[in-house]
Formats: C-alpha cells, structure tokens, sequence
C-alpha cells in the first residue's frame, strides 16, 4: 500500500498538465542526465558567472537610491569634511548611498569588487580555454562570444567607475574624452555629441547611467544566455585522463550531483564578495572629493583591467603630424586605439588563424596540455607579459615615488622591454615546453624515476624506474603529433606554375614554425617494451620493500626499528654472532 502527500500530488498534476502542452518531461529527461566532466579549471568559468550575478543583484539596490544628475547641489549629509561644499546630485547620492543608507556602503563595495573579480574571473577563464586549445573546433563562436563579453566588461566597469562624479572618475572621463578626441576628423564632434557641448557639460552622467544599467548588462546577459547554450549543445571538452576520449565525456550528471556542487558553489562566491566588500575598502568617493575639471586627484589610478591602457598612453612618446591641415595625435591614438584594437582582433581571430596555419580541421572535445602546443602556450605568455608590462606602465608615477626611482628611467625602460622582454619570454616558454615533451617521451620509454639506486648481485648500481600508473599513461599518451603542412611546388606534372606558390609556401612554413620541432610520440611497441623494462626494475626492488615493510617501531628510547628475526637485546646479538663464526 502507497501513500501519496497533497504536495506529491499537485506537483505531478502540475508536472503532468505542463507536460501535456509543451513536452517538458521528454526535455527534461534528455538533459537533466547530461554529464560534465569534473576538474577545477571549469570553476573559473562559474566564477564570473556567479560574480557577474553579484553584480546585478547589488546594482538593483544601488539604482533605487543613486540619482544620474549633474545638477549642483550642496551637499548637507553626515560626512562632515564635505558639508557644505558644491557637488553634483551624482556625487551626493553615491556619498548618500555610502553613509547614510543602511547597508548602503555593503552593497556598494559589493558591486564593485564584484565586478573587478567578474572581469578577473573572465581574463583568467579565457586563458585557460586559450592554452588548453578549447578554442578550436566547434567553439570558435563562443571564443568570439568571450572577446566580446571582456570587452563588454571593460566598458561597463569603466562606465560603473565614472558614475559616482568624484574627482578620480572625473579624471578618467577626462583621459576617455581625450582619446575620443584624437579620432581622426570626427574626434572632436564625437566628444561634443556625447558630453552634449564642452566637457564636462550636463547630461553625461545620465546618458552613462542608462548605458552603464540597460544597454551593457542586457547585452552581457544576452550573450552569456548564448554562451551558455553553445556549451549545453556541444559536447563538453575534458582534460587528457582514463576512458576519455573525443568522443565521450567522462564526469557526473548535472542533476543531483552537479546542480548541489554549482548551487554550493554560487554561496561561496557570494559569502567570499561579500566578505570582501564589508572588511575591504575599494574606491573611497569620500576622500577625492567632487570632480572639478581644473583639478586632479594626485596618484590617479584605474581599476586595474584598464591599467593596461594607461601604461600605454604614459609610455608611448609625444608624436604628432599634421596631414593635409589636419593634426594626427599618434601619441593617443597608437596606444589608445590601434593598439587595444589589434589585440582584440588578433584574439578574436586567433582560432581561425591557427586552423588556417595548421590545416586542422577536426572537431576537438578533449584539451592539449599546454605543453603539447608549445607555440601557442608561447604566444599565450608572450601576450600577458606584454599586458603586464603596460599595466607596470600604468603605476610608474607609484612606483618611482615608492622605490625611489626616476620615471624618466621607468618609462624608459618599459619601452625597450616592451619590444625585448615579449620575445625573450616566447624563446623561453617554447623550449620549456619542448624539454616537457622530451620528459614525457623519456617516461614512456624508461618509466617513472623513482630517485632510489639498487645494487645488483653481480655489483652493478642502477636507478630504478617504476611503470607509469594508467592515469599517467593516458595523459601522456593524449599527445597527437601533427605534421607541418608539406612545402607546394612551384609547378605541377604538367609545368604549370602554381599560382598560389607564395601564398602556399607562407602557410608551410608558419605550420613549421608550429609543428616542426614537437618532439614525436614513441611507438606503442616501445612503449610497451619501456614499461616492460621498468616493471622489471620494480621486481628486482620488490624484496627489499618486502623486508622494509615487515619492519616494526618498538617504543624504547624514542622508537626503535626492528625487524622480525632479529636480536632484540645486545645479549643475544652477541650470541648470534658466536654461533655464525
């Protein structure tokens, strides 16, 4: 006999009446079993989505109270050092919102160093889909997909950060009207379209705010939504490992097991913002004071995803041209405009470069380890030490007055490191990885080094090699060796000059430039004859651990080993011995 509770049965009626009309427990079914593979790499992806959360939940409490205007008032609130003072409607609701509403300052440091780690959590998470290859095929869109989000991300931070009208944003208002203005032609009307007139004129803040709380987060919601049914639809990629293949995803469920741990994980973020914003101060309006465009505050500096772009402008020289009347204000615009511009085109395209370079066109679900792409890890990190060389540039003031050093000499140097360093570090990274191959090729020809020297019967010493455990073996195994493109000729059978020769022979030789130094797999049957040859070393060491592992501690003096078999006092070691000579 069953006994079915009234909830148990209006939620099958509910289930039942819902399934009738739009065949959700055939959906249901088909995906509420989908598996995900488990490694903590893909929690980096969660990061962001849970920060990026964060983010809407406490912008919904900051927009009740925070006023878009630029209409002066003065200021009456409980900040004492600012009463009285002239400042915009913007400025006085964010120092409001800071002092005087309850959990306002909470909710407002919550916003914003959730948004720093949300632009964090993305740079970080698009570096590991870049050095793992997840890039390739078929996730290039959603590649494209996470350009456009870190871009979008810049922007709103940058828009969020400008808000609150204090003498810091306004100084960067004031750096983002500059570059506008070093367009070409239409900078200068540009800049007088969006800030309605002169800067800073009156109704950019309330034009910024609309931006800053519809039009960027609807577009980042949106796209997330895609990015999200993108990784849903196509096969989850996975790391190298036992039973895994590209055909397979080896992992848990999404319900239970995946949904508790993605569900527990949410509250983690959220309690580690949270604690942050309440123990951590990060941008204090309070003591900038309200922007005026004569001042600036002193030792300005950005949050640190626009740092970059900051460095670039301090280290780039003063060059300008005039060209047919015009003047070209290169010092702006290389720094500030071609360069951001190709680099995140160069990002974006980098998946379809790669494929076109190396003639790969097949669909890829389980990831390289970096080392087995060594190009490309070495341009990974040639990228970001070219990154943290700007960003170095964009703290040079803090750090000549903090070290005592010249910013002449600080500039100086970050514009020769900036040509040196990048690619000092991709000779660096690429033959460290090739040295990792050979590494690996070694243990699949001799095993695994155990450190420990045996001596044989005869008195031979060697070093003992263990078989690699099967976990080791399939990741080292993963390794596909690709084959650089063959070299074209310049004509067929028939002496027919190949009109694409040029075109052909640059893309052999870039694919060689890729491939032609991996260091190639051994053969299964060296493999099994390497692994062969270390198991016998570890049968020829087996005894020994045999005899160690029937070792006992006695508690006398501080611990004492002893072996079966052996005297326990000296009395008797003295009588073994007699009757052995």
């Amino acid at each position: 006999m069953t006994t079915t509770s009234p909830v148990e049965k209006a939620g099958g009626a509910t289930a039942t009446y819902v399934d009738q009309r739009i065949g959700s427990n055939k959906f249901l079914s088909r995906n509420l079993g989908k598996v995900f593979p488990e490694h903590w790499s893909f929690m980096l992806g969660e990061i962001a989505l849970y920060s990026f959360i964060v983010v809407l939940l406490t912008g919904v409490f900051l927009t009740l109270w925070f006023k878009p205007s630029m209409v002066e008032v003065i200021y009456d609130g409980s900040y004492v050092p600012l009463q009285g003072v002239k400042m915009s409607e913007a400025y006085a609701s964010s120092l409001d919102i800071s002092f005087d509403i309850r959990g306002g300052l909470l909710l407002r440091q919550m916003h914003h160093w959730s948004a720093l780690i949300f632009i964090a959590a993305m740079a970080v998470h698009m570096f590991r889909v870049f050095f793992t290859g997840a890039f390739r095929k078929p996730r290039e869109f959603n590649w494209i997909i996470g350009i456009v989000l870190t871009t979008l991300g810049l922007l709103a931070g940058f828009s969020g950060y400008s808000l609150p009208d204090d003498l810091l944003s306004g100084t960067g208002l004031q750096i983002a009207r500059g570059i506008m203005q070093a367009a070409p032609i239409v900078g200068t009307w540009a800049a007088f379209l969006l800030f309605d007139g002169e800067f800073p004129g009156t109704e950019f803040i309330s034009r910024l705010y609309g931006v800053h709380i519809l039009l960027i987060p609807g577009i980042i919601l949106a796209l997330v939504t895609v990015h999200l049914m993108l990784v849903w639809t196509q096969k989850h990629t996975q790391f190298p490992g036992p039973g895994r293949t590209n055909d397979n995803v080896v992992g848990y469920p999404l319900l239970p097991i995946y949904m508790a741990k993605a569900g527990g994980f949410f509250f983690v973020v959220f309690g580690i913002i949270a604690l942050v914003g309440g123990l951590v101060t990060v941008n204090p309006i309070w003591i900038f004071g309200p922007y005026t465009p004569d001042q600036v505050s002193a030792g300005s500096q950005p949050d640190w995803y626009i740092g970059f772009l900051d460095g670039a402008l301090r280290v780039m020289p003063n060059i300008e041209s005039v060209i047919f009347g015009w003047t070209i204000s290169w010092n702006i615009m290389i720094p500030a405009m071609i360069l951001p511009g190709i680099l995140f085109t160069a990002a974006g395209l980098y998946p379809f470069i790669e494929a076109w370079v190396t003639g790969d066109k097949r669909e890829h679900n389980l990831l390289d380890r970096p080392r087995n792409a060594p190009t490309r890890t070495a341009f990974g990190m040639m990228a970001i030490v070219f990154y943290a060389l700007l960003w170095v540039g964009g703290a040079n003031d803090i750090i000549a007055v903090a070290f005592d050093l010249s910013i002449n000499s600080i500039i100086w140097f970050l514009r020769v490191a900036l040509f040196v360093v990048p690619p000092i570090v991709f000779v660096v990274t690429r033959r460290t990885c090739l040295s990792l191959q050979r590494r690996d090729r070694e243990k699949l020809l001799h095993g695994y080094e155990s450190g420990r020297i045996l001596r044989l019967p005869h008195g031979e010493f060697i070093e003992v090699h263990q078989p690699l455990s099967v976990k080791d073996m399939a990741v080292i195994t993963s390794k596909t060796d690709h084959v650089a493109l063959p070299a074209p000729e310049k004509a067929d059978a028939d002496g027919v000059r190949n009109k694409h020769y040029r075109w052909q022979m640059m893309r052999h030789r870039l694919s060689s430039f890729f491939y032609g130094q991996n260091i190639p797999q051994p053969s299964m049957a060296e493999i099994e004859a390497g692994q062969h040859h270390a198991a016998h070393d570890a049968e020829l060491e087996a005894p020994l651990h045999d005899y160690e592992d029937a070792d006992e501690l006695r508690r006398a003096h501080g611990g004492v080993l002893h072996h079966p078999g052996m005297a326990e006092t000296n009395t008797e070691q003295i009588e073994q011995d007699r009757s052995q000579h």
